[in-house]
């Protein structure tokens, strides 16, 4: 079997309602890019990216240029064993791993569709029937953000991520976490997440004053060291996501014992191939994972829910429904919400198959 053709379309999804983060950091209307490998034999496979602007090293844009990069090495290779391909292809361009992704997760949706299985199979297998959820709250004024935890609780979830920083105010900070405490009540897990956008100060007093709530801070600072003197401070759990993004990284946040919880997300890694591998060392290092993606719809939350589904449910601590957060869906048929979890597609592959009315003509191909 060999790749013969790439395709790749820019989709705009709007978020069910703003997401207002620490440092400025909005997320509205953003554009996720699909991407489709087609082979000689007829199976295809369909990949998807979506950076958030201003969130990470990475653009939606940048894709295009990626794939032209890679084409030589991608045309006429065999896509059946992704991670030998994608090994040739960091051989051949260094890092740039959130295009990459999209990629990798194609190549997963071909060789599952090629031996008949869904792609959970080839992970290892189902480890459980459905997945727990989380469900994350905008940063706005702390009284309307309980409000919006207590609607999410209603319909079976009971994982909380609350925003914060938006406002610069730590003390909104506290009331927000306490608020949301409060209203879900006892049981359910509720954390801050700043997305690396408080300062140690800041972050401090936030952590100090809610000592005595069930709560974990997320990723409060923009570095190693200010999240390790957060954490030595206050004593709470806490949950790693920007600064976690390979082995190394990884290993210094377990070093440091700020990583109770890790977020693996897809495009942070580099696709499902290298998720996996990070998957296998929290295992061994003992952390709770979210397996999720930065943004997206239908492709990334369904291969997304594959490594989930693989996963020691012990340590898989939620993963997210993406597509349940953006419109339009990619594909109307994909995974859905049901009483707080959400279950991977069974068909052969990643299952999902993108509306071609949505997609619309392609906006680059290569062969």
């Amino acid at each position: 079997m060999k790749i013969t053709r790439i395709s790749l379309w820019h989709v705009p999804l709007t978020s069910h309602e703003t997401y207002y983060m620490a440092e400025g950091k909005t997320c509205d209307t953003v554009e996720t890019v699909i991407v489709r490998i087609d082979t000689d034999n007829d199976l295809f496979g369909w990949g998807e990216v979506c950076p958030i602007p201003h969130y990470l090293p990475a653009f939606a844009r940048g894709v295009a240029s990626v794939l032209q990069e890679l084409a030589p090495v991608l045309l006429g290779a065999d896509p059946v064993g992704p991670e030998a391909l994608m090994a040739q292809l960091d051989a051949w361009l260094p890092d740039h791993r959130y295009a990459k992704s999209a990629v990798d997760i194609a190549l997963w949706d071909i060789t599952a569709k090629s031996a008949g299985m869904p792609l959970y199979a080839l992970l290892g297998g189902r480890r459980q029937k459905d997945l727990p959820l989380y469900h994350s709250i905008t940063c706005v004024a702390p009284d309307e953000m309980a409000r919006m935890a207590q609607e999410a609780k209603a319909t079976g979830i009971s994982q909380f991520q609350v925003k914060l920083g938006a406002d610069r105010d730590w003390q909104a900070d506290v009331e927000r976490l306490t608020k949301v405490r409060e209203i879900v009540g006892p049981g359910p897990l509720v954390y801050g997440d700043w997305n690396c956008g408080a300062t140690q100060l800041d972050a401090t007093r936030v952590a100090r004053a809610v000592t005595h709530l069930d709560v974990m801070l997320e990723q409060p600072c923009a570095t190693m060291a200010e999240c390790a003197a957060v954490r030595a401070a206050a004593g709470l759990p806490m949950k790693m996501d920007e600064l976690a993004h390979d082995t190394a990284t990884l290993l210094e946040a377990h070093r440091l014992g700020i990583m109770d919880a890790v977020a693996l997300k897809l495009s942070k890694f580099g696709g499902v191939s290298s998720t996996r591998r990070a998957r296998d060392l929290c295992l061994h290092l003992g952390a709770r994972m979210c397996i999720e993606d930065t943004w997206g719809s239908d492709i990334t939350t369904a291969a997304l829910l594959h490594l989930g589904a693989a996963t020691e449910p012990l340590r898989l601590m939620n993963v997210c429904d993406l597509s349940g957060y953006a419109a339009p869906r990619i594909d109307p048929m994909g995974p859905i919400r049901k009483n707080g979890r959400i279950a991977p597609p069974d068909r052969p592959g990643v299952g999902v198959s993108p509306d071609p009315e949505i997609l619309g003509p392609a906006d680059l191909i290569l062969d």
